[in-house]
């Protein structure tokens, strides 16, 4: 097992114990420069920190570069925070590949970059997920793969990457609707891949970890929050395409050619739900006291040939979870859940929008609302 604490990417680690007298003194100052960082004394951290790192702890390794990436008890040195977190991953750990790798992307050498990140994009690190989609939305880092990238990009505005919801606004009005939805459903399939593969890694380290556990610790080493990855996230400018998304990390700084020939469709902007006209003002009179309020009638059902879908999903509970959370939302009031299965996947969609703008309104809407959806048809 590794020690662990919070930190502002990630989590500081602990130290791997061979089960040897100075293994487990390295443990222990590891452990202690934990403790240290979460009590906010980094500079007691750095100290405990040095002399394991120094002498090939992976985990120390990876905290003092955490240190010298944040500039905290240290001056902040990138080339530094880049040579530990190299010494760490070539031991196999996995947080430390994955900054490696974002390290390499941001200072120009991407293409070997491109190894770590596709890596950790397979594990579910966001910004993993952001870069690989530009990349096969570009089509030069990567093969160019429309469906893939939109269901990277899925995958990265759900875990909260504000980035990546701007790239999927953009995305929206290039890729074509069938690839879109091959993206939404591939983003299911990715999404449970890198569950499983996270669970094994973390087996696997505990496996080949023979220390027990101190009475407190927790033996698996938890996944970085959201947040935490939304503020490492890469740099991108207010209202960039996915072509340019990301500025230094998906393009160099020429002026990027148009990713497609197709020109964007205009931004459709969001329709309020038709409603009945109101109703006069009653003329003031006379009412019997203990006349009864009529029930109010039920909402029509809407009717049309379209649809949006909200998401595809391997275990229905999962679809029935999501639905309990859209249905509140005014804009799909009145619109019927249907489900469509394609194989083992279930399509969660709401249907009875009049045209595709219709439904495409009620998608961008709920996208403000934190909930992504793609207009789809009959």
């Amino acid at each position: 097992m590794r020690w662990v604490c919070g930190a502002a990417l990630g989590v500081c680690g602990g130290a791997l114990a061979a089960g040897l007298v100075g293994a487990g003194a390295a443990m222990a100052d590891v452990k202690a420069g934990a403790d240290a960082w979460g009590r906010g004394d980094y500079a007691a951290a750095i100290r405990e920190w040095q002399g394991p790192a120094e002498k090939g702890d992976p985990d120390a390794q990876f905290d003092l570069g955490q240190a010298y990436r944040l500039g905290r008890g240290v001056p902040r040195d990138l080339s530094k925070a880049e040579a530990l977190f190299a010494k760490a991953a070539a031991q196999g750990h996995v947080q430390a590949a994955d900054n490696y790798g974002l390290l390499l992307f941001d200072r120009g050498e991407r293409q070997t970059a491109m190894a770590y990140v596709k890596a950790a994009a397979g594990r579910g690190d966001p910004r993993a997920q952001y870069l690989l989609g530009i990349a096969h939305f570009n089509g030069d880092l990567a093969p160019k793969d429309w469906p893939r990238a939109y269901a990277l990009m899925t995958l990265a505005q759900g875990a909260g990457l504000a980035q990546a919801r701007a790239a999927i606004a953009q995305m929206d009005e290039s890729v074509p609707l069938d690839q879109r939805q091959a993206g939404v459903t591939l983003a299911a399939r990715l999404g449970q891949e890198a569950e499983a593969q996270r669970a094994t890694q973390l087996a696997a380290a505990d496996l080949a970890d023979p220390t027990p556990v101190p009475a407190g610790r927790s033996a698996a080493r938890p996944a970085p929050r959201p947040d935490d990855a939304v503020t490492a996230a890469v740099r991108t400018s207010a209202g960039s395409s996915p072509a340019t998304a990301g500025a230094d990390y998906a393009r160099p700084a020429a002026p990027p050619k148009p990713a497609s020939p197709v020109k964007p469709a205009p931004i459709i902007t969001a329709k309020p739900a038709t409603a009945p006209p109101p109703k006069p003002a009653p003329v003031v009179a006379a009412k019997p006291a203990a006349a009864p309020k009529p029930a109010p009638k039920p909402a029509v059902p809407a009717s049309g040939p379209w649809r949006v879908q909200l998401g595809a999903f391997g275990v229905s509970a999962n679809a029935d979870a999501l639905w309990a959370k859209a249905r509140a939302r005014p804009e799909l009031a009145g619109h019927p859940r249907i489900n469509v299965t394609a194989g083992k996947v279930i399509k969660l969609q709401a249907g009875g929008f009049a045209s595709r703008e219709s439904a495409a309104a009620a998608c961008s809407a709920l996208a403000r609302s934190g909930l992504a959806c793609v207009p789809a048809q009959d």
